[in-house]
């Protein structure tokens, strides 16, 4: 393909090079990536400076005609592109070509594609000064970047055949690319969705989170079965997807006294004197949109030291002295959710959460006065903040700071931009997982906050008071403050107190935030509160995960068009009787199983059939997500099976259970859980007798790379939280989208999916949530009857049949003498029924592939650019901005020739008339 013309404008002076602009918008578009964008007529951008004749202004133009062209997408181009990286970046030659050096020149070879787009997205958006959205997520869980990207750009074959030809395999090259450890679970996963959706829909977003540098944790499982954390060295071979921005760092300040100053005689100032400063140095990671040329990014910040090294103290011999202020400002980003069982962890929590969140308000603000002339009253047309749950909330009296300290705002005017310009989703309906923050804390750390916050829960209390007089108990219950010992300030009321849209991301997880965790500010603030179901997109979770079902849908479909418009799928369904697509699919079913086979005997040494019934639980280990149900069902499943004849042994379902997912370094009960599954395989797995009919897997450190193997390959996929725990669920959607049978819980939005595929199509048992409390009452009163088979797994394990004592009394302690609060025994019988009901339906391939199709069919809603679209429509008013560049000869150098060829003619009348006068 041929090269394409990039524009050239007339020179502009800005003053930030990680967004300044650098061409002009463009007019029309002929794009090389793309099968689909549209040729749209675009207005030519604002110029904000007239051509200069100076040495700067000839030098600038000349830097602008070198960059006028875009990198060409050929396969010759390609390869030249890495060559060179080879060579000129990495320093290596053809000798010491190998897949490592191939995958580190070829992700920096597509990152120049995407620091082109990306640039010239960030330059049209400059000159349109739309809104903007601002996405802040402690976790961005992006995984692998090099397939997302070629995918997104159309580039994927290109790639392919350019590394052929030099000796590689894209797919192998694919393996060498470790997942970004920037999360753990949904959450992050959740924020990297949305920025590929926002990317695709074009909306003007930039993405604020940590770049940590060991992550959460490695997982490993030791020779024990037990959970075993390491450090995630995944920037050991370096990130070639981040763009350091050594030039924007912004101080960081904690800890000191706040003190009142009097300006002119009258206006009062708080001033705060902080005794510590560390310093936040961005990092930018491109995102580029799918079937666009709009590339949006990621900014992650990291610690830096305000002073690197103390010579005094190195010279004096006191050597760790000289170094121990760096020290204690890297930690703050080292590791993603430091175990905060301990005080020392709890305080680099709050440092890590101000750390990011004074680091983003600064860069917003940065980017909001760059233009001329603008009032700070503009704000919440210019900026919607979105707080991915309470982790960011500290943003909130940030800004209120700022506006009043630095900007000199009086209260109620800075209050009011706050209150326009946040939003908060909230992802929890369980009280203690709502964040609360020591007052002696806060204080010692952040003085002037705490001092904001006092302030904001005085004015609240009034509002309180004026709604519901002399009412301590509702006074008590909206309260920032937690009248506890120790005093904890509620963050969740605060996000609540302060934002203009407070959404839940499932339907009946804002049903649960407006009766259960809110009542009273719903009361007070009906209009705030809305519902946004979650979403995932498409483009990784189907196109990049599962190449054997995409070549289906294409053909079925007729187009890939539903990779961006998911409701397509709808066309499935009258197709889901067809024998012909029941081969098919049950073929693309089995690769994906045989894939997942081999990843399974490379983790754990277990040889797995891939024509059994593949049942998978994956996600983060946590009792309210029952991964105990799963287990001690399958200690029953085995003890029934146990109890047959061999004959009768024969006739029951194949079945590979499997299991993945991170316990929290200091989450006791959840390590226990890992220990009990791992106890339950070494029994199961080595019992001759048994053979291939049950297996049990643990895969060790589940992440996004393993998912995309292990989502396409399930047959069932569970579920399974206690009724009204689960906020929405993302992974239940993933499995689905691929064909995947849900085994689940009145939950969450596997209530959405059974409504969207039909009740018919999916597996459910267990409790609904307004009978849960009612339960919870009568489990701590013993009142709840328990099934026989219940007993019978419990007594298995007090005997000791699947473990120590030491290993299985904690876990007995939580399920008996009223502690099961998340209600197994209750749910127990109706689980085993629901196991029984789908060993029934796999035994009819027809029904069973009709019912995966169908389930595929009905995931058009839960993209989650349906979900983005909402947020722009109920919470940002955001408009979208689409970027084209143009093709040919650019279009300033054409308004440039014609104005000299007038110029001439003019000067050649002017003197043909002198002459001639």
């Amino acid at each position: 393909m041929g090269e394409h013309s990039r524009i050239v404008p007339l020179p502009i002076l800005v003053e930030d090079t990680s967004e300044t602009p650098t061409r002009s918008p463009p007019t029309r578009a002929e794009p090389y990536r793309f099968r689909r964008v549209s040729h749209t007529e675009f207005k030519p951008g604002r110029v904000h400076r007239t051509k200069s004749f100076s040495l700067q202004g000839d030098r600038t133009e000349k830097l602008w005609q070198l960059m006028a062209t875009y990198l060409a997408g050929d396969v010759q181009s390609i390869q030249r592109s890495i060559v060179n990286h080879i060579e000129y970046t990495l320093a290596r030659t053809r000798y010491n070509f190998d897949k490592l050096g191939a995958y580190q020149a070829t992700a920096l070879s597509v990152r120049d594609r995407l620091i082109e787009a990306w640039n010239d997205t960030q330059q049209y958006f400059y000159n349109e000064d739309p809104k903007r959205v601002y996405y802040l997520s402690l976790e961005f869980l992006v995984g692998r970047t090099l397939q997302n990207a070629l995918c997104n750009l159309d580039l994927e074959e290109g790639y392919r055949k350019a590394l052929y030809e030099l000796g590689f395999s894209l797919e192998e090259l694919y393996d060498e690319e470790g997942d970004a450890a920037l999360g753990n679970g949904g959450l992050g996963r959740l924020a990297a969705c949305f920025m590929d959706s926002l990317a695709t829909l074009n909306y003007p977003a930039w993405g604020y989170g940590i770049r940590y540098e060991y992550g959460m944790f490695e997982q490993r499982i030791d020779d024990q079965g037990y959970q075993a954390e390491q450090p995630d060295y995944w920037l050991n071979f370096g990130n070639p997807w981040e763009i350091a921005r050594l030039d924007v760092l912004f101080p960081v300040r904690f800890g000191g006294a706040v003190t009142r100053t009097s300006f002119y005689g009258k206006k009062t100032r708080c001033v705060w004197e902080c005794d510590e400063t560390v310093r936040a140095m961005a990092h930018d990671v491109p995102i580029p949109g799918y079937d666009t040329y709009n590339t949006i990014n990621i900014r992650l910040w990291s610690a830096k030291p305000a002073k690197e090294f103390d010579l005094s103290k190195f010279n004096k011999g006191d050597y760790l002295q000289a170094i121990e202020a760096r020290q204690n400002a890297e930690n703050i980003s080292r590791v993603l959710y430091p175990n905060d069982n301990v005080s020392a962890g709890k305080e680099l929590r709050l440092r890590q959460q101000y750390f990011f969140v004074s680091a983003t308000i600064q860069d917003i603000l940065r980017r909001f006065f760059k233009q001329d002339r603008r009032s700070i009253s503009q704000l919440p047309h210019k900026a919607a903040i979105q707080l991915n749950d309470t982790h960011p909330s500290l943003a909130i009296p940030e800004l209120q700071r700022i506006l009043m300290d630095e900007e000199g705002l009086e209260w109620a005017d800075a209050w009011d931009l706050v209150s326009r310009t946040f939003a908060y989703t909230n992802h929890t309906v369980l009280p203690e997982a709502i964040e609360k923050w020591s007052v002696d804390l806060l204080s010692q750390l952040l003085p002037r906050h705490m001092s904001i916050i006092y302030e904001i829960n005085f004015r609240l209390m009034e509002d309180v008071e004026k709604m519901w007089p002399h009412n301590w108990d509702m006074m008590s219950k909206q309260s920032l403050i937690e009248e506890s010992f120790p005093k904890q300030v509620r963050m969740g009321n605060l996000c609540v107190t302060a934002c203009h849209k407070v959404n839940g991301v499932a339907e009946i997880h804002s049903k649960l935030v407006k009766d259960q965790l809110f009542p009273g500010f719903h009361q007070m603030w009906p209009d705030k509160f809305t519902n946004v179901t979650n979403g995932v997109t498409p483009r990784r979770w189907l196109a990049q995960s599962n190449s054997f079902l995409m070549s289906i849908l294409i053909k079925w479909l007729g187009s890939d068009t539903f990779v961006k418009n998911l409701s397509e799928l709808e066309g499935l369904r009258e197709y889901a009787s067809d024998p012909e697509l029941h081969r098919e699919w049950a073929s693309a079913k089995l690769d994906c199983k045989r894939r997942l086979a081999t990843l399974i005997a490379a983790k754990t040494k277990l040889v797995v059939d891939p024509n059994s019934l593949f049942d998978i639980h994956v996600k983060r280990i946590h009792e309210y997500k029952r991964q105990l149900m799963n287990i001690l069902g399958v200690i029953h499943r085995y003890q029934y099976m146990k109890s047959l004849s061999f004959s009768e042994r024969d006739m029951m379902v194949p079945r590979v259970v499997i299991f993945g997912g991170k316990a929290a370094p200091g989450y006791f009960i959840a390590k226990k859980v890992i220990k009990l599954i791992n106890s339950v395989a070494d029994v199961v797995n080595n019992d001759p007798s048994i053979g291939h009919l049950l297996k049990v897997v643990f895969i060790p450190n589940y992440n996004v790379s393993s998912a995309q193997i292990i989502i396409p390959a399930s047959d069932i996929s569970q579920h399974i939280s206690t009724a009204g725990t689960e906020a929405s669920g993302t992974g239940n959607m993933k499995f689905t989208l691929n064909g995947g049978i849900i085994l689940g819980t009145h939950d969450g939005a596997n209530i959405e999916i059974y409504e969207q595929v039909g009740p018919e199509n999916m597996f459910t048992f267990g409790v609904t949530a307004d009978k849960v409390e009612e339960l919870r009452f009568n489990e701590r009163h013993r009142r709840n009857p328990k099934d026989k088979r219940w007993s019978e797994v419990l007594d298995s394990l007090r005997r000791g049949d699947f473990g120590s004592a030491a290993d299985v009394d904690p876990i007995l302690e939580g399920l008996e003498n009223g502690h099961d609060n998340y209600l197994l025994g209750v749910d127990f019988a109706s689980y085993i029924e629901a196991q029984t009901k789908i060993d029934k339906v796999w035994r009819n391939k027809s029904k069973w592939l009709r019912m995966s199709i169908l389930n595929t069919a009905g995931m058009g809603k839960f993209s989650s650019d349906r979900s983005i679209t909402e947020y722009a429509k109920k919470v940002w008013e955001a408009q979208t901005y689409t970027f084209t560049p143009t093709t040919g000869t650019c279009e300033v150098h054409h308004h440039q020739a014609c104005l000299f060829v007038c110029v001439c003619l003019c000067v050649c009348v002017w003197v043909a008339v002198f002459v001639c006068g």
